[in-house]
C-alpha cells in the first residue's frame, strides 16, 4: 500500500512540475484591477498546453480566471469518493447531438490586421488559432466578396447585365487577405478545418434596388434568369477557392436575410422571405450544386438571428424538394437574449436531421456598448455561457466573428465596429489576446469534431454551468463555467473511473480531460 501511494504522489509531482515548463505562460498587460490581456510580439507569445492523456488515475485541468489564469494546465488525480454534496453526474450512455467544431472568420479586415504586422509576429497569430500550440479551430468562415468589415463595397461581377459571368474574378482582397491566411491555417493545423462561404450580396446590377446595401432583393423570381445567374455565381466562387487549393465544406445560403428587408440597410444585405429561399434552392441553387459536382457541399439556410428559427425553418425544411438539399440550419446569437433556448429544442424534435451551428457572434455590436473593450472578463463569460447554452440545447458547433481586429474594432467601411478575440496594435508591433479567446479555446481545444455531447446532471440545484461531451477516442470532456462571485466547491463523478474533486474560482472557465485507463 505505501509504494502504491508513494508510485501516486510521484507520478503527481512529476507530471505538475515538468509539464508545464513546455508551455508558455501569458504575458499580461494590465489595464486595472483585473483587467488584462495577454501580449503577444516578435519576443514572446504564449502557448496552450497539448492535451495529452496524463496516465491512469489521472485526468487534466484547464483554467481561465477573471483573476490572473489563461488555459492554465494541471493533472490531478482522481479519487475514489467525494468530498461535497454537489456532484454532477456524467453518463455517456445518453448521448446527443455531434459536434462540427469551433472558429472564426476569415474576414478582409482580419487579413489586413493580420499583414499590418511584422512577418514572425503574424506567424504568431495565425498559430495562436490553428497550431497544435494555440486553440486548434476547426471551422472557417468565408464571406463571399464584400461584407461591412472590408474597406470597401465590392462583387466578384460588376459589369451590367453578364448573365454568363464571363467576368467573374476574385477580389484582390481574396488574393492578398484572405487566401494566404487560410492557406497558413491549412498548413499548420494538425486537424481539418471545415470552411463555409456566405454572401452578403449578389452585384448591384442582379437587385431590384441596383445597389448592394439598403433594402433590396434580386430581380424577378426563383426560376428566372437573375437567379440562376446568383446560383452560378456559387459555382464560381467555389470553383475560384479550389483553384487555390481550398475546397469548402459549406455554404449558406444568405448572411441575414432579413437584413435586406430593412429600408435604408447600411452595409451589404439582400432580402429573402423563407419562401423565396426555400423555392431558390429547390429551383436553382441546389441543382447547380450537385450538377457541378458539389452535391456533398454542406448547405445551410437561414444564417440569421434564432428569434425567425421557427417561422423560417417550417416554411422551408417542409418542403420534400428543398430538404433533399439542406443539410443546416445557420443561427446568429445577436438576439438571443429575446428568444429562449426551447426553441432550439423545438426545432431538433420537429427536424432531427437537419443540424444547427451557430455561424456568427461578436460583442460590441449594439449601439449602447463599447466596440473594442481590452481585457473583459464580461465579454468572455457571455462566449462561454452562449456557448455552453447552444450546445446543451443541440447546437453543433459555434463560429465566432472576425479572427483579428484593430484597435478600434475595425476596419469596417461603415464604422460599424466590434470587439474580437484578438485585437492588433499595428504601430506597437504586437497584439493582444482577449480574455474571449481563451474562453473559445476551452471549447475549441478540446471538444473535436465528431464528439458527441453525453448527458451530465446534478444531484441539487448549482449556478455552475456545464456541457459534457465524449470524443472520438473515448476520452470525456466537461466545460464548467462559473459566472457568480464564490469560489464554488464541486465533484463530478464518472462510474468508470471514481470522482473528480474540484473547486472552481468566482468567474473562472474550467475544461476537463480524462480516458478510462
Amino acid at each position: 500500500m505505501f509504494w502504491k501511494v508513494f508510485l501516486t504522489c510521484f507520478c503527481w509531482l512529476l507530471i505538475n512540475t515538468v509539464k508545464p515548463v513546455e508551455t508558455t505562460l501569458c504575458s499580461q498587460k494590465n489595464l486595472g484591477g483585473d483587467s488584462f490581456v495577454c501580449v503577444c510580439n516578435s519576443d514572446y507569445c504564449d502557448t496552450v498546453e497539448p492535451n495529452g492523456n496524463p496516465g491512469k488515475n489521472f485526468f487534466n485541468r484547464y483554467q481561465s480566471s477573471k483573476h490572473g489564469h489563461r488555459l492554465n494546465y494541471t493533472a490531478i488525480p482522481f479519487e475514489k469518493n467525494a468530498t461535497t454534496d454537489n456532484i454532477f453526474y456524467i453518463n455517456i450512455s445518453v448521448t446527443y447531438q455531434s459536434i462540427l467544431g469551433f472558429g472564426g472568420a476569415f474576414t478582409d479586415a482580419a487579413g489586413i490586421n493580420i499583414l499590418s504586422l511584422p512577418v514572425d509576429v503574424q506567424e504568431k497569430l495565425i498559430q495562436s488559432y490553428y497550431s497544435p500550440d494555440g486553440i486548434e479551430y476547426t471551422i472557417g468562415r468565408i464571406p463571399m466578396a464584400s461584407c461591412d468589415f472590408s474597406t470597401h463595397p465590392y462583387s466578384y461581377d460588376d459589369s451590367p447585365m453578364d448573365f454568363s459571368l464571363s467576368n467573374f474574378s476574385l477580389a484582390m482582397e481574396d488574393l492578398k487577405y484572405k487566401i494566404p491566411i487560410i492557406q497558413k491555417a491549412l498548413s499548420i493545423s494538425s486537424r481539418e478545418i471545415s470552411i463555409f462561404g456566405s454572401p452578403w450580396s449578389a452585384p448591384a446590377w442582379m437587385k431590384t434596388n441596383n445597389n448592394m446595401t439598403g433594402r433590396g432583393s434580386l430581380i424577378g423570381q426563383p426560376g428566372g434568369k437573375y437567379f440562376k445567374t446568383w446560383a452560378n455565381y456559387f459555382i464560381k466562387f467555389l470553383d475560384a477557392y479550389k483553384s487555390h487549393n481550398i475546397s469548402l465544406w459549406g455554404l449558406t445560403a444568405q448572411n441575414e436575410p432579413t437584413d435586406g428587408e430593412i429600408y435604408k440597410f447600411p452595409f451589404q444585405a439582400m432580402g429573402w422571405t423563407a419562401e423565396m429561399q426555400r423555392d431558390f434552392i429547390i429551383q436553382d441553387l441546389g441543382p447547380a450544386l450537385h450538377s457541378n459536382g458539389y452535391q456533398d457541399i454542406q448547405l445551410m439556410i437561414m444564417d440569421d438571428q434564432r428569434l425567425v428559427l421557427p417561422e423560417w425553418t417550417s416554411v422551408v425544411l417542409t418542403s420534400e424538394k428543398a430538404i433533399k438539399y439542406i443539410q443546416g440550419v445557420g443561427l446568429h446569437w445577436y438576439y438571443d437574449f429575446v428568444t429562449p433556448a426551447s426553441v432550439l429544442d423545438i426545432f431538433h424534435a420537429k427536424f432531427p436531421s437537419t443540424f444547427l451551428l451557430s455561424t456568427e457572434a461578436c460583442v460590441g455590436s449594439m449601439p449602447w456598448q463599447r466596440k473594442v473593450i481590452l481585457g473583459s472578463w464580461d465579454r468572455a463569460e457571455k462566449y462561454c455561457h452562449s456557448m455552453i447554452e447552444d450546445l446543451n440545447h443541440w447546437v453543433t458547433g459555434w463560429t465566432d466573428w472576425n479572427i483579428a481586429l484593430d484597435m478600434q474594432g475595425g476596419p469596417n467601411w461603415v464604422s460599424n465596429f466590434v470587439d474580437s478575440p484578438i485585437i492588433v496594435n499595428a504601430d506597437k508591433s504586437e497584439f493582444y489576446k482577449q480574455p474571449m479567446f481563451y474562453a473559445l479555446g476551452h471549447f475549441s481545444k478540446f471538444v473535436l469534431p465528431g464528439s458527441k455531447r453525453v448527458d451530465i446532471k446534478p444531484n441539487g440545484i448549482s449556478s455552475l454551468e456545464l456541457a459534457a461531451f465524449i470524443l472520438p477516442d473515448s476520452s470525456k470532456v466537461v466545460v464548467v463555467l462559473n459566472r457568480s462571485d464564490k469560489e464554488e466547491i464541486f465533484s463530478i463523478n464518472d462510474p468508470a473511473v471514481g470522482f473528480i474533486n474540484a473547486e472552481i474560482p468566482a468567474h473562472a472557465i474550467q475544461t476537463y480531460i480524462w480516458w478510462n485507463n
